[in-house]
C-alpha cells in the first residue's frame, strides 16, 4: 500500500491495517519518552511477548522490543484472519505501570524538617520545658514565702522593742508633775493657778470633767450647822457657778450617811457669804446633812488652815466623814479653812 494513496481508494481491512499500524508507533513514542525520563521517573519494565521483562537500559533488548513494535506495511492485502492473528500478536504486548517518584522542592523539605522538628519539641522539648517553669515557679514561691516570714519576724521584733521602751519609759521615776488645780471653795474666780503635786492629780481633775449628775434622794439636798446659824441648799458640783446658788457638793465624794468622804464647800466673802463664820467652829458642834427629807448628823472633830493645794483632804475616808471648805482669811483668801466631822453613832 502506498503512502500518498487516497483515503477513499484504500479498502476496509486497508484502513484498519493502518490504523493498527499509527496505535502501535503511537505506544512506540510514548515508551520511549517513559524509558527516556530517568530525572523525573524511576525505571520501568517491558514486558515481551514471551511474558519477560525486559529492562530498559539494556539496549540490545530494548532494540529487539522495539523491533517488535515497528509498523509493518503489508505488501498486498491480507486475509481477514492474518490480519486478526497479527492483531492480537500486537494485543499480547503488555506493560507494567509506570512509578514516577516526583521531585520534592526545597519550600517542601523545609516544611518537612519543620514538622519533625516541631514533633520533636512537643513530644520531648516542651515536657522538659514544663518542667524547668514549674521548678522555677516552685522556687519563686518558696523565696516569697521566706521573704513574707522575715517580714513578720522582723516586724514583730520591732514592735515588741517598741513595746519594752514604752514599759521601761512608764518604770522609770519621773519628777513629780503639777496640775493646775486647788480646793474648791475660792472666792477668785477661775484664773488663780496653783500647782498641785502630783499623787493628787486624781482629786482635783475628775471635777471639771465629770458631768453633773440629777439630783436623786440619796444626795445632799441641805445643810444646817446651828452654831453659826446656816441654813443653806447644797447643790451638785463645787465648780464657780455652782457655789453662786448655795453650797456646792463634790462630785465623786460620798453621799449623806455613806461610808466615805463627802465634801462640801462654799464662799465666806462672795455670793451671800455662807460660811462667813465657819472658822467659828468649835469641836463637838454638830453639822446636820439633808438627803431629801433624811436628815444626818455629824459632829466636829477637826479644824485646820491649809494652803489652797493641800488636794490630800478630798481623798477617800474609811468611815463616814463630811469635809467643809471655805477661803481664809477673810476678804483676803490666800489659804483655805477646813473643818472635818463625823457621822454621829456610826
Amino acid at each position: 500500500m502506498s503512502d500518498k494513496s487516497s483515503a477513499d481508494d484504500l479498502t476496509i481491512e486497508e484502513l484498519e491495517e493502518l490504523l493498527e499500524a499509527k496505535r502501535r508507533a503511537r505506544a512506540l513514542e510514548r515508551f520511549r519518552r517513559v524509558a527516556g525520563g530517568e530525572e523525573k521517573a524511576s525505571r520501568s519494565f517491558v514486558r515481551a511477548e514471551d511474558g519477560s521483562s525486559v529492562d530498559p537500559s539494556d539496549r540490545g533488548a530494548l532494540h529487539r522490543v522495539r523491533r517488535q513494535f515497528a509498523p509493518r506495511a503489508p505488501s498486498s492485502p491480507t486475509p481477514d484472519g492474518a490480519l486478526r492473528e497479527e492483531a492480537a500478536g500486537v494485543e499480547g504486548i503488555s506493560f507494567e505501570a509506570v512509578r514516577i517518584t516526583p521531585q520534592t522542592s526545597r519550600l517542601e523539605n523545609a516544611i518537612s524538617f519543620l514538622g519533625r522538628v516541631n514533633k520533636g519539641f512537643w513530644s520531648r522539648g516542651f515536657p522538659r520545658l514544663r518542667d524547668r517553669l514549674l521548678l522555677l515557679l516552685e522556687l519563686a514561691a518558696l523565696v516569697g514565702l521566706i521573704f513574707v516570714i522575715f517580714s513578720s519576724l522582723s516586724n514583730l521584733h520591732v514592735l515588741n522593742r517598741e513595746v519594752a521602751e514604752a514599759l521601761e519609759s512608764e518604770q522609770v521615776a519621773t519628777p513629780a508633775m503639777t496640775a493646775v488645780a486647788v480646793l474648791p471653795g475660792s472666792s477668785f474666780p477661775p484664773g488663780l493657778e496653783e500647782k498641785v503635786p502630783n499623787p493628787y492629780r486624781h482629786l482635783v481633775e475628775p471635777g471639771a470633767s465629770i458631768p453633773i449628775p440629777t439630783p436623786g434622794p440619796r444626795q445632799a439636798s441641805r445643810i444646817v450647822i446651828p452654831a453659826i446659824n446656816v441654813d443653806a441648799p447644797v447643790v451638785e458640783g463645787d465648780g464657780w457657778e455652782e457655789l453662786k446658788m448655795g453650797t456646792g457638793h463634790r462630785i465623786g465624794s460620798a453621799n449623806p450617811g455613806e461610808r466615805g468622804n463627802m465634801v462640801i464647800s462654799g464662799h465666806n466673802d462672795v455670793y451671800g457669804e455662807i460660811f462667813r463664820h465657819l472658822e467659828d467652829l468649835n469641836i463637838g458642834d454638830e453639822v446636820i446633812v439633808y438627803a431629801g427629807d433624811s436628815p444626818y448628823h455629824y459632829v466636829v472633830v477637826a479644824k485646820m488652815v491649809v494652803g489652797p493645794t493641800e488636794v490630800s483632804l478630798l481623798e477617800a475616808t474609811p468611815n463616814s466623814a463630811l469635809t467643809l471648805i471655805t477661803c481664809h482669811p477673810y476678804m483676803i483668801d490666800t489659804h483655805r479653812l477646813v473643818i472635818i466631822a463625823e457621822l454621829a453613832n456610826q
